[in-house]
């Protein structure tokens, strides 16, 4: 069974996220943004970004394509209410198809207490 997260901007609830995937040897989970509500994901974190001067790595508006820089008012939050820490996060997607939030620089050993499913399936690879 898969675990929720609860992804907060600024203290206000934007999605949920799975982390279906990760990279362990770094660290890193990653997960499709489920928003709580319609939006336009382009439009919204492109807004937040300029605010908040925070970078956007990488934009294609003709698409509504974007990439950000870490942003220090994304919060995570597991099912018992822990944060989720790394050295960094980013939102990229585009409004056409999903929206991905990443953590990397996950310390261990909360990575592999948090994200057992991922450290398992990694040793099971070698």
């Amino acid at each position: 069974m898969s675990k929720k997260y609860d992804i907060f901007l600024d203290c206000n609830k934007i999605g949920t996220t799975e982390f279906e995937k990760a990279d362990v040897p770094m660290g890193v989970v990653f997960g499709i943004l489920n928003f709580t509500e319609p939006i336009s994901g382009y439009a919204f974190f492109k807004q937040y970004c300029i605010e908040k001067s925070i970078t956007i790595v990488a934009e294609f508006s003709e698409e509504n394509i974007i990439e950000t820089s870490t942003i220090p008012g994304l919060v995570v939050i597991n099912e018992s209410g822990l944060q989720i820490n790394g050295i960094g996060n980013q939102i990229s997607g585009m409004d056409a198809d999903v929206f991905f939030i990443t953590i990397y620089g996950i310390s261990f050993p909360f990575y592999e207490e948090e994200f057992p499913l991922h450290v398992k399936a990694y040793n099971e690879k070698l």
